[in-house]
C-alpha cells in the first residue's frame, strides 16, 4: 500500500514540474525570449502542451475569464496537492512492531 502512495506522490511531483516547466515556456514564449520556429523549441511545446491541455482545459472552462491572465496551472498544482494530503491522511502511519 506504501509503495502505491509512494508512487502516487512520485507523479503527483512530477506533473507539477511539468505545470510549471510549461506555464514558464509560455512566458518565455509570450514576451518572445525563445522562437518558436526553433524546432526542438516547437518539439518540446507541443510534448508540454499535450501532456497538459487535457487535464487544464475543464479547470479553464470553470474558471472565469480574467483576460490573458490564466489561473488554471495554479488551480490544478492546488488541487493535487490537496490530493496528496487527503491520500496522506486517510492511510495511517506504517506502526513497526519489534519482539515477540
Amino acid at each position: 500500500m506504501y509503495a502505491l502512495l509512494w508512487l502516487f506522490d512520485t507523479v503527483v511531483q512530477l506533473f507539477i514540474y511539468v505545470l510549471i516547466a510549461s506555464a514558464v515556456l509560455s512566458w518565455l514564449v509570450a514576451f518572445n525570449v525563445v522562437n518558436v520556429r526553433n524546432p526542438i523549441v516547437s518539439q518540446i511545446g507541443e510534448v508540454l502542451y499535450r501532456l497538459t491541455e487535457p487535464v487544464l482545459r475543464p479547470i479553464r472552462n470553470i474558471l472565469p475569464n480574467l483576460g490573458g491572465i490564466d489561473l488554471s496551472p495554479i488551480v490544478l498544482v492546488l488541487l493535487l496537492l490537496f490530493a496528496s494530503r487527503l491520500l496522506h491522511e486517510f492511510i495511517p502511519p506504517q506502526t513497526v512492531v519489534y519482539g515477540g
